[in-house]
């Protein structure tokens, strides 16, 4: 007879023991017909069952005075795995009354019940079995699938409202016993299937109102988050608009007055612009006339430098284009040599393997010789066994012959003719296994030449690949020498373009001079410049009469201002003329002094 395991049968008990339990617990609160407290038989015995089921295959944990083995360990780690069981965990460590890991776990479990949870947190604790096997063997119920079974059957305990006190009751001290005379059959139960028939269908209405109702407060729920979100963005918005609407009057008001000062300031400028534009238009003509002498041979130096600027640039482009081209032949011819050089090498490689082809096939040919000779004095040794086996017929007719004539003699003719006939067996068996090694050499010697052929031929392709490779580097050569000789040609050229350059460059060299002249007659015309900038100038209040003509200054009679002497006359008093080589134009001196005369405007700005 098989031994059955102990531990599968203690599960299997374990199995049935809650399969009974939870079936008598759901018909007895249906028939009771009101919430469940403490006190109920059928009740007490589940939450003892759940404690054996829970405890079955508990490892021992040492702990500092004895051995420890609770069940609080495992159902403590379900927080961390479901996090809505974090409440129940935090209310148990709570509770005063508790002193021992039994106690915790014994009202752990009554809270779960109460909240119809209990499934959904030990579903979880049985998926994660790797945690678990740090609290139970490999062969524990938990482990196994009839923990699945036993999580699968508390689903059916979410029909039973409980209302249990855990806070004043002794948990720590209470004693778990299965009472067996409670799942034991009666009479009453037979005749009771009709009604178990009645409280299944009211079972299983009341699963789907609970189901109902549950979707139903997770839809109002995120419903009312929807409403709160909404109001709260709305209420944003409305505060934002009227932020919104301040700012727009604000900005609008800003407006107004930024009008109103832009139009006074556009007609106080009207009238400042009409009355200085007329003094403006004649002292521009003024300037005019006195400033073209100057800007034309400001800019006929400029286009001189930038003429000779860009000549410089082009010459030092081209000379850069010569060089990189110099640069890249070199390298070019670089290369070319490189490849020569490994071309010659690789000549060099292949005559050698030619001339190893060369003695292998001569090695080659010798062994076919000696095996073609080999051949001829086996054909011979052939021949003479022949000739014996025809000389061994001819004596086995005479000895027929004999032992016609000599039949007294018969016994002894007949031992000899065996002994003979042994004889020529063995000889003929020797001889024909050697006839067959024979033909195995030969075949073996035919096939070995024929490979040597194929060898050959394939050593004559490779030599006329390479006789076609040295014919194509040949053709090479004869470029790179058609290169050396462009590249000669090309230096010639390069010299000749250094000499245009050298040319270039003294010519450059010539412009420049004369630019530095040119640039010299510039800054003396900046000096003047800056000399009459530091002139005290006189205010037009007190510069109101000329000098000679003691007249009054007015648009027709101009000032103009001796830059040495520092006196002020008229146009019509500063009558003197003389022509300068730098302006095209003559230039107003002064009568005293013979200084240039400067013309003044409004602004008193030289």
């Amino acid at each position: 007879v098989a031994v059955k395991d102990p531990t599968a049968v203690e599960r299997a008990n374990l199995l049935n023991m809650a399969k009974l339990s939870i079936k008598g617990l759901i018909e007895s609160a249906l028939s009771f017909g009101r919430t469940l407290d403490s006190d109920y038989p059928p009740l007490q015995q589940f939450f003892v069952v759940m404690e054996h089921c829970l405890k079955h295959g508990l490892k021992v944990r040492k702990s500092f005075l004895s051995y420890n083995k609770t069940i609080w360990g495992p159902l403590e780690l379900v927080e961390k795995l479901y996090p809505e069981a974090e409440e129940i965990a935090a209310s148990v460590r709570d509770l005063p009354g508790l002193k021992t890991p039994l106690g915790r776990a014994r009202a752990w479990l009554r809270l779960a019940l109460m909240q119809k949870k209990m499934a959904d947190y030990l579903r979880c604790l049985i998926i994660q079995r790797d945690l678990l096997s740090e609290f139970y063997e490999y062969h524990a119920l938990m482990m196994e699938e009839e923990g699945a079974v036993i999580v699968g059957l508390l689903v059916g305990l979410n029909v039973i409202d409980a209302n249990l006190c855990v806070k004043g009751e002794d948990l720590d001290s209470q004693v778990g016993v299965i009472d067996f005379s409670v799942y034991l059959k009666s009479d009453d139960d037979i005749g009771g299937k009709e009604r178990n028939v009645q409280i299944a269908a009211i079972l299983d209405q009341k699963n789907y109102v609970e189901e109902l109702n549950r979707q139903l407060n997770s839809t109002v729920s995120s419903l009312h988050a929807r409403v709160d979100s909404l109001e709260k963005s709305n209420t944003k918005l409305i505060e934002e608009l009227a932020i919104a609407k301040n700012n727009i009057i604000k900005l609008q008001e800003e407006n107004h007055q930024l009008r109103s000062e832009n139009t006074l300031i556009l007609m106080k400028t009207q009238h400042h612009l009409e009355a200085t534009k007329v003094d403006v238009e004649a002292e521009l003509q003024t300037y005019k006339h006195s400033r073209q002498g100057l800007d034309e041979m400001y800019n006929e130096a400029r286009r001189q430098l930038r003429e000779e600027a860009q000549l410089r640039q082009d010459m030092e482009n081209e000379l850069m284009v010569q060089v990189s081209m110099k640069h890249e032949i070199e390298l070019a011819m670089k290369l070319l040599e490189k490849d020569i050089h490994e071309k010659q090498d690789t000549l060099i490689g292949l005559r050698q393997q030619l001339d190893e082809v060369k003695a292998i096939n001569v090695e080659m040919y010798q062994k076919l010789q000696v095996s073609e000779d080999a051949m001829k004095e086996k054909n011979e040794i052939i021949s003479r066994l022949e000739d014996k086996t025809n000389q061994i017929n001819a004596t086995m007719k005479q000895l027929e012959q004999r032992l016609q004539q000599a039949e007294k003699a018969q016994m002894e003719a007949e031992a000899e003719d065996a002994k003979l006939k042994q004889e020529y067996v063995n000889k003929s068996e020797s001889l024909q296994n050697e006839f067959f090694q024979k033909e195995k050499q030969l075949l073996q010697l035919e096939t070995d030449l024929k490979i040597e052929k194929e060898w050959r031929q394939t050593l004559e392709d490779d030599l006329q690949k390479e006789k076609e490779t040295v014919s194509h580097l040949r053709t090479e050569t004869q470029e790179v020498v058609k290169l050396k000789k462009e590249f000669l040609k090309l230096q010639e050229k390069n010299k000749q373009l250094k000499s245009i350059c050298e040319d270039q460059e003294a010519a450059l060299q010539e412009l420049a001079s004369k630019l530095s002249e040119s640039k010299l007659k510039i800054e003396d015309i900046k000096e003047a410049n800056k000399a009459l900038q530091g002139q005290v100038w006189l205010k037009d209040k007190e510069a109101t009469h000329c000098k000679l003509c003691e007249k009054e200054f007015s648009l027709s009679k101009r000032k103009h201002h001796c830059r040495n002497c520092g006196e002020i006359f008229c146009n019509a008093c500063s009558d003197n003329e003389l022509p300068l080589p730098s302006s095209p134009k003559p230039v107003r001196v002064c009568d005293s002094c013979h200084a240039i005369l400067i013309q003044r405007c409004s602004s008193n700005v030289p």
